[in-house]
This record gives C-alpha cells, structure tokens and sequence, in this order.
C-alpha cells in the first residue's frame, strides 16, 4: 500500500464520514419536527398527557426521536459508504 493509496482512503474516509454527518443532521432536523407537533398538540388536547408530561418529558420524547435519527442514518450512510468502496476496490483489481 503506497502513500497515493494511503492518501486516497484518507480522502475517502474523510468523504464518507461528512456524508453521514450531513445525512444524519437531515434525519434528526425531520425527526424533531415530526415528533414536536404531535407531542406538543397531544399536551394541549388529551387529558392524560396534559397531567403527565411535563416540560421535561416533552423534551425526552423530542430529543429521543431526534438522536435515534440521527444515528441511524449516520450507520446506514456509514455502511453503504464502506460497501460502495468495497466494491470499487474489488472492480479494481479484477
């Protein structure tokens, strides 16, 4: 393995890791509003939730939706970064 292959999977990490940062922050942006306005309207309307879920639980239930995005996503783009480079590497020397 030689500085230029060295370099190249450097770059490719590097790539693929900003590729997953931006796609998890996406998710986790959707997540957050798609989770937000049910949560926030079932606190004003249903009477269960009006006396059960304080601030804090609103919070929970928005961030726990939102980080659980975020990481998914990240894994799924980490994963088909690594397959799409495994495949490219495997065409290469064939």
């Amino acid at each position: 393995m030689g500085p230029s292959t060295a370099n190249r999977n450097t770059v490719t990490a590097e790539n693929c890791v900003q590729a997953s940062a931006i796609a998890g922050f996406r998710a986790a942006f959707i997540a957050c509003v798609a989770s937000a306005i049910p949560t926030l309207a079932a606190v004003r309307t249903i009477p269960w939730a009006k006396a059960n879920l304080n601030y804090t639980g609103q919070a929970l239930i928005v961030s726990g939706a939102s980080i659980a995005a975020y990481f998914i996503t990240a894994d799924k783009t980490i994963l088909e970064a690594a397959r799409k480079n495994a495949d490219a590497r495997y065409d290469r020397r064939t």
